[in-house]
């Protein structure tokens, strides 16, 4: 029972958050200007006071704020994410229809910032000082002061308009009937240009973060001890001194984790990847209220899940480390 007990607390703790998180993301909503009823009849072409009325009864949204609130909590409990005004379709399915591709390009993009960045940072500290460090910190410092959307439109002109070698948008080609093994490829093909913007901007971070910490933990007391019992180098940079380095970066990695969702959201736009960054975008303009609180309340989930896997990470990295309530 003391083994549960903080796994238990930590999941108490995270339904208290998800709760909050959910209340204010309504209030904040419900704050923006703009009425989606009145956004709902101009489309309709009926713009009346009486048409407008029958709207918000519809939707609910003739109701007190606080009922309205209560209402929508009751439903998130049931896993109820309401229904689309603008779609006419049930936010869960539009949700659960875009998330793989969201999940694919965010997985992708980590690994690429993850993988490139520790790879550079160890990089760079083995040779600090040399023209190879200066040259990894020049190229993070470069892509990490660039915005997003412009490396993304950037790419685009180079590696689709000039070479012609990626796609510059989409999923998967449109009509092309793929499957299988063919299908997959197509996707990878596609997934090219968007994970690796999305990951480049993150690169510089695990980059930086690696090299300062190998650069602390290569001159401890245990790596001297090592050095002098005759170890290999290689040997010594991966048991002792990279996988002490790596618990900062595992900290920042499951922090990012659920940051990359939301960067997602410029990516799927600039390369209109059919994910739920772009569903969001799309329900912003259009205000439907209920896609939006959705598409939070599922990024929300993803973040508390990716900081519980941190926790696990943790342990791995390090069995003296105990998870705390």
């Amino acid at each position: 029972m003391d083994k549960l007990r903080p796994i238990i607390g930590r999941l108490l703790k995270s339904i208290a958050i998800i709760a909050t998180i959910i209340v204010l993301n309504f209030l904040l909503i419900r704050l923006a200007p703009g009425d989606p009823a009145a956004a709902m009849a101009g489309e309709a072409g009926a713009a009346d006071e009486a048409f407008m009325a029958q709207l918000r009864e519809q939707f609910g949204l003739d109701r007190p704020l606080y009922q309205q609130l209560a209402y929508y909590f009751a439903d998130v409990v049931r896993l109820d994410l309401g229904y689309s005004y603008r779609q006419r379709e049930a936010v869960v399915e539009l949700i659960l229809d875009r998330l793989p591709a969201t999940l694919l390009l965010t997985i992708s993009g980590f690994i690429v910032a993850l993988g490139l960045g520790v790879l550079m940072g160890v990089t760079s500290a083995m040779r600090v000082g040399r023209l190879t460090d200066r040259l990894i910190s020049l190229f993070a410092l470069l892509f990490y002061a660039t915005p997003l959307f412009w490396v993304g439109l950037m790419a685009i002109m180079l590696f689709s308009v000039w070479l012609g070698w990626l796609p510059s948008f989409g999923m998967e080609s449109v009509g092309a009937g793929y499957a299988g093994w063919t299908r997959a490829a197509d996707i990878a093909h596609h997934l090219i240009l968007p994970a690796g913007t999305l990951g480049l901007f993150y690169v510089a971070v695990y980059t930086r973060l690696t090299r300062a910490s190998m650069l602390e933990v290569k001159d401890m007391d245990f790596v001297r001890t090592a050095r002098a019992k005759g170890l290999r180098h290689g040997l010594i940079v991966r048991r002792h001194i990279l996988r002490n380095a790596m618990l900062p970066v595992i900290t920042f990695a499951g922090i990012q984790a659920g940051q990359l969702v939301g960067g997602a959201v410029l990516t799927e736009t600039v390369f209109a990847w059919p994910g739920i960054g772009r569903l969001a975008f799309d329900a912003l303009l259009q205000r439907d209220y209920p896609v939006l609180l959705g598409v939070f309340f599922v990024t929300s989930v993803m973040v508390v899940v990716f900081n519980i896997i941190t926790d696990m990470a943790y342990r791995i990295a390090d069995p003296r480390i105990e998870v705390a309530s």
